[in-house]
């Protein structure tokens, strides 16, 4: 059972990670609103 769960932690990083985000151009405006909203944490 651990092993599924490591995947899905792989995954949602590489979906929804810091990177993926600074990658395109509609994950760098993510970023930018997450970070006027004021929000400590910016991904997953």
């Amino acid at each position: 059972m651990e092993k599924l769960i490591k995947i899905k932690k792989v995954k949602r990083k590489r979906k929804h990670g810091f990177l993926s985000r600074q990658s395109s151009h509609g994950g760098k405006k993510v970023l930018k609103r997450r970070r006027n909203k004021g929000r400590k944490i910016l991904t997953v």
